[in-house]
């Protein structure tokens, strides 16, 4: 190896390392992308519909959701917090109800094999800490449990700044997307940018498809899920269904987070609506999955569910919580990226030249 290609590994080297150090940071950077992806749709939409410049198009955009907030800030949010802390407030005891439940099924269930509560399944029964100071604690735990799933019992103080960082960034790329975009073309070699551009731009069409996708399927995740708690009468509809509909984000995950809620607002009334809200979540799911989904995204990104529910464990793994919140998009972007540089213009190419006299 010569002293020059010594210098340009040790320099991919530190450049690799210092972007590791610095992951958190670029995971809070495409997370403003996302967002300024999200208004560009918003503010092409209006364009497109008003037939006014960007300017204003990025104006009304930003007045309509300021609008917006204030108005889901007024009448949704009060209910909804006031719903969720009686939801929180109620976990310990629905764990407790839960586990009363499992310890007498079992005992029945060992009656008819056994002919005795205390047969075969009774160090099972015995396992179960429902009584006493570990039963307690456990109880206690489901609450503090669901907060920090939830990412609430985390730091209040830095999640702000982080969350103004990102809308900050975000707003700054809405305004210019262009110019932001040819600098960080600039970055790469002079011979790849017209092609890099072309793949920046798909990657862009296929976040936007995405997120008009995700937006519609989980607001009729939270329209069916509260039809279907009215309906069983299960209490806390509102903080339910909000939570059906966001949680619908996360796939794979949020959803079973989003059944344990009304699940434990069922059982302290009676068993058996805790059964019918685990089959309306079920059908509900499999609504979104079989019927919303592909309706919404039949002309829209196809992300390869195998895919997605790697890039889930993967991005989770490196970046915590927020790569959790963020495994999606990314893997959105990360298949377009693989299909047009990597195979289209590297693999495809390669093979040619192999296969040619």
């Amino acid at each position: 190896m010569s002293l020059r290609d010594g210098l340009s590994l040790a320099a991919i080297l530190a450049a690799t390392a210092l972007l590791w150090s610095l992951r958190e940071v670029l995971v809070l950077l495409f997370a403003a992308v996302v967002l300024a992806m999200a208004l560009c749709t918003l503010v092409g939409a209006v364009q497109r519909r008003s037939g006014v410049q960007r300017p204003l198009a990025l104006l009304l955009s930003l007045l309509g959701l300021l609008v917006l907030f204030l108005v889901v800030a007024t009448v949704v949010v009060p209910p909804f917090m006031d719903q969720f802390g009686q939801l929180i407030a109620e976990m310990p005891r629905a764990a407790q109800e839960l586990l009363d439940l499992l310890r007498g099924w079992m005992a029945q269930g060992s009656r008819m094999i056994y002919g005795r509560s205390d047969g075969g399944w009774s160090w099972l029964q015995q396992s179960l800490p429902i009584q006493g100071p570990s039963g307690a604690a456990v109880a206690s735990g489901v609450g503090a449990g669901a907060l920090r799933l939830l990412g609430l019992a985390g730091n209040l103080g830095t999640g702000l700044v982080q969350l103004l960082f990102v809308i900050a960034v975000g707003l700054m790329v809405t305004a210019q997307p262009v110019a932001y975009r040819e600098a960080g073309l600039r970055l790469l070699p002079s011979f790849y940018r017209r092609r890099a551009r072309q793949v920046l731009v798909l990657c862009g069409t296929a976040l936007s498809s995405w997120m008009v996708g995700v937006l519609i399927s989980s607001c009729c995740v939270a329209l069916l899920a509260g039809l279907g708690l009215m309906l069983l009468g299960v209490k806390l509809v509102v903080a339910n269904a909000l939570l059906a509909g966001l949680l619908n984000i996360i796939p794979n995950v949020g959803p079973s987070l989003s059944t344990i809620f009304p699940m434990a607002v069922a059982v302290l009334d009676t068993p058996w609506r805790a059964l019918a809200v685990v089959v309306l979540y079920v059908v509900v799911q499999n609504l979104e999955s079989y019927l919303i989904t592909p309706s919404v995204m039949h002309a829209q990104v196809q992300l390869l569910p195998g895919f997605g529910l790697l890039a889930q464990f993967v991005f989770t793994v490196l970046f915590g919580p927020l790569g959790l919140l963020l495994a999606l998009p990314m893997a959105v972007c990360l298949q377009v990226i693989l299909r047009e540089a990597v195979i289209h213009d590297f693999l495809d190419p390669w093979k040619r030249r192999r296969l040619s006299p």
